[in-house]
């Protein structure tokens, strides 16, 4: 990665410059877990069993446990090593809730954290070709981040993603075969929230990502569970649940932040539901659509 300065109208490249020790990736991303990932940091050098996990976090938007590792050598299969931690996790359960709860002084409980969609990070300032290409899979539960420090304490991450993945990770491993527990496990895509839906639900859906999509470049959208997001600098402004006869969407923004001045949203302060967001909107067509964007950028703009 190339950066440049720019001073006087010329651009003066800024000096690339080495991290002499893991730790010094693991204090920059341990102090910046929001920021960087969208977590809530719980442990460093949490222990279990033969393992020794570097950070330990936890996804409070999906209920999930997220291990992130740091490496600065490259002679190790990021495949091999992530499933050997999501095994171990997924094993010992209950030591993770107890570390939660005694870490943050909170009272999560075990039927509370959707175990299907713990995953493993891998934070280092570079990756090997063969490292990059084994993630291309759909379905797989490893992130690889790169970092990069700079000269006049300038500091870069970059999420390194799949190139359009349409294999799935079981058919070329037997990772999910000899581990029971593995197959608990489950990365959601697009697919599963479109399958079997009204062929209109899903070209109102589609319309409705285009007009996100056109407020920013920078905008990712990402699949859980129970929803599609759509999140600008790893903070969540809108989730959608594709029903049967509906589409359900929800605004994050706290209740009373938002110009709503055709009062088509519902107040769900109050009442539980899977996403975030204080403001849900049922649609069924796109005769108010233009009007819905409008709240929606609202969402966009308070939160990027």
């Amino acid at each position: 990665m190339l950066l440049y300065k720019n001073s006087s109208k010329s651009l003066y490249k800024v000096k690339e410059e080495k991290f002499q020790l893991e730790k010094e990736i693991q204090s920059i991303c341990e102090n910046n877990l929001e920021k960087i990932f969208g977590l809530t940091f719980v442990k460093s050098e949490f222990s279990i069993n033969n393992f020794r996990i570097d950070t330990l976090a936890f996804n409070e938007e999906t209920k999930s446990f997220v291990i992130i590792e740091y490496k600065k050598v490259k002679n190790y299969s990021v495949i091999d090593q992530g499933y050997g931690y999501l095994s171990s996790m997924l094993n010992n359960k209950a030591d993770f809730i107890i570390e939660y709860n005694e870490s943050l002084d909170k009272n999560l409980k075990r039927n509370t954290v959707d175990w299907s969609q713990s995953k493993v990070i891998f934070v280092s300032p570079s990756f090997t070709n063969y490292q990059k290409e084994s993630i291309n899979f759909k379905d797989l539960p490893i992130e690889l981040w790169e970092v990069k420090k700079f000269e006049n304490d300038f500091v870069s991450f970059n999420n390194i993603k799949a190139k359009n993945p349409t294999e799935n990770i079981a058919t070329i491993t037997k990772q999910n075969e000899e581990n029971e527990e593995l197959k608990e496990l489950k990365v959601y895509s697009e697919d599963d929230h479109l399958n079997n839906k009204p062929e209109y639900l899903i070209e109102l859906y589609e319309k409705i990502k285009e007009g996100i999509f056109n407020f920013s470049d920078d905008i990712e959208i990402y699949f859980v569970k129970f929803y599609v997001g759509f999140k600008i600098n790893n903070k969540n402004f809108l989730s959608l649940q594709i029903q049967n006869s509906k589409i359900k969407i929800w605004i994050n923004l706290k209740k009373g932040n938002l110009d709503d001045p055709k009062n088509i949203t519902r107040d769900v302060s109050e009442k539980g539901h899977y996403a975030v967001g204080d403001y849900e909107i049922h649609l069924k067509d796109d005769e108010n659509l233009e009007y819905v964007l409008s709240l929606i950028k609202q969402s966009y703009l308070k939160n990027k």
